[in-house]
Formats: C-alpha cells, sequence, structure tokens
C-alpha cells in the first residue's frame, strides 16, 4: 500500500483535474447554447432554399446547373475534412478522420487530396494524406462570408478541372451527447429532380428561371458549406461537454475512493502507533 504523502499528492492531482475538467464543462456548454441556437436558426432556411431551387429545376427542361453539374470521370478526388481546433472532445475528431479514411479507400487507385478545416484533422491526416489546404482559422471568426470565400475556392477548383467530385465529411448536431459523422458531395451538384409535381400555378418571374437558378447554385453551394461548418461546430462544444462531464464524475469518483483508502492508511498507521505504546508501557511495567 502506498504510504500517506503519496495518496495525499495523488488526492491533491485529482482533485486539480477535477476544477479543470469542471469549468471546461461549463465553458462548453455556455458556448453550446450559442452555437445550438445558430444552427438551429439556419437549418429552416437551408432547407427552403433547397426546395426552391427544386421546384424551379422542376420545371425546366434538360441540365440548367451549367458547370456546376458538369459530371466528369471520377479521377481526382477531394475531401474537405471538418474537424476541431481544439481536442477534449471525445471521440469527435477520430470519427471524421475514420471516414476519411474509408473515403480514401473508397476512391483506391484514383487521386484523394484533403481539404482540412480544424487543426486537429490536419495535424492527423497530414501524415497519411495530402493536404491541399488548412482553412482552420475560419473557427476564430466563423462568419457566412469567411466560409464564403473558402466555398467559392472549392468551386473555383472544381469548375477549373482541378478535381472532378468534392465531398463533405463533417459531425451533424442531432444533440449535446450525440453527433452524427455525415458525408455529402459538394460537386458535382447531383441531378435535381422534385419529388412533388410542379405547382399547377403559373408564376410570373422576373428574371427567367434560368438565370434564378444559376444565380442560387453558388448561393445554396456557399450555405450548404455553411451549414455543415455550422454543424460541426456546435457538435464540438457538445462532445466536450459530454466529455467534461464524463471526466469529472470520474475524476470524483476517483478521489472518493482515494481519500476512504487514505483514512484506513492513517487509520492503520494509528493503530499501530497505540499498539507500539501500550507495548513499551507493558514492556517498562515487566
Amino acid at each position: 500500500m502506498a504510504n500517506l504523502k503519496e495518496i495525499r499528492n495523488r488526492i491533491t492531482s485529482v482533485s486539480s483535474t477535477m476544477q479543470i475538467t469542471s469549468a471546461m464543462k461549463m465553458v462548453s456548454a455556455a458556448k453550446l447554447k450559442k452555437a445550438q441556437d445558430a444552427i438551429t436558426a439556419m437549418r429552416p432556411y437551408a432547407e427552403k432554399l433547397t426546395e426552391l431551387l427544386q421546384n424551379l429545376s422542376a420545371s425546366l427542361d434538360g441540365d440548367v446547373g451549367g458547370e456546376f453539374t458538369t459530371q466528369r470521370a471520377v479521377r481526382k478526388v477531394l475531401i474537405v475534412a471538418i474537424t476541431s481546433n481544439r481536442g477534449l472532445c471525445g471521440a469527435f475528431n477520430t470519427n471524421v478522420i475514420k471516414e476519411v479514411k474509408n473515403r480514401t479507400d473508397f476512391y483506391a487507385g484514383k487521386q484523394v487530396d484533403v481539404f482540412a478545416i480544424g487543426k486537429k484533422g490536419n495535424d492527423v491526416l497530414g501524415k497519411t494524406c495530402k493536404i491541399t489546404d488548412n482553412q482552420s482559422a475560419v473557427f476564430d471568426s466563423l462568419t457566412f462570408e469567411n466560409v464564403a470565400e473558402i466555398a467559392q475556392q472549392l468551386t473555383e477548383m472544381f469548375i477549373s478541372g482541378k478535381y472532378d467530385k468534392i465531398e463533405l465529411v463533417y459531425n451533424q448536431f442531432k444533440n449535446a451527447a450525440t453527433q452524427i459523422v455525415q458525408t455529402e458531395q459538394f460537386l458535382p451538384l447531383a441531378p435535381i429532380v422534385s419529388e412533388k409535381a410542379a405547382s399547377t400555378v403559373d408564376y410570373i418571374y422576373e428574371p427567367e428561371k434560368e438565370e434564378i437558378i444559376l444565380t442560387l447554385i453558388p448561393k445554396s453551394l456557399k450555405t450548404q458549406l455553411y451549414k455543415a461548418i455550422r454543424d460541426s461546430f456546435a457538435s464540438e462544444h457538445g462532445a466536450r461537454m459530454t466529455a467534461m462531464h464524463k471526466a469529472t464524475d470520474n475524476a470524483t469518483e476517483l478521489r472518493n475512493q482515494l481519500k476512504l483508502t487514505y483514512n484506513k492508511a492513517r487509520q492503520a498507521a494509528i493503530t499501530n502507533e497505540i499498539l507500539e505504546i501500550v507495548g513499551g508501557a507493558e514492556a517498562l511495567k515487566g
């Protein structure tokens, strides 16, 4: 059994760790509320924009997506890996990295590069994959304008023919305890087919429907990327809050066990001292 000093030092160390994890949990909980409100408010807009694009496309003949819907033989693939800049968030980053590696294996024999958004993904994937760019700084100021610049960069890569396909891999926020890894095709746009029949109402469009679609597509791509990063950002704080909550509970349990062990060791030491004193007194009487 460890001596009393060693047990005291361990209790102090565990208590300090518990204070840190508890503080990180509270910080993540505060940030999660804001991030959750942002993604919850954005989803209806993103879904309505997609629905509008589908309804317009359903009433048109032929391919009106132009360069955004060009289907080419897939030889060069770019995977956009959206992770976090910080750790201590459970399996949040590991799940995305694992899915990126699975996609790399899926495209075996083809050129597969990674576009990193987040330092953790960049550090790990950089050891096995080719990183074309790292846009981790976007989390320092997560605004639509900053994300739109990244979306424009990705779009230009596709239009120029540098890549034949671009995919997004990220964690979708469901709740604080659940994040779902998603793989979405960013470019080329999948053929847009409306599940509902086109509206029979005869609308007057200004400008023409084709021009509206070509204007909506770039906006829709920017919104899709912004939504993915917002989802990942909310998921990160949810995962960190859950991980720190579990760490705090484990530290509390360990501290209680150490205190029990310490009390037992101290009681045993006191008992031994009493026995020695009594034995010494009896020896003097003899």
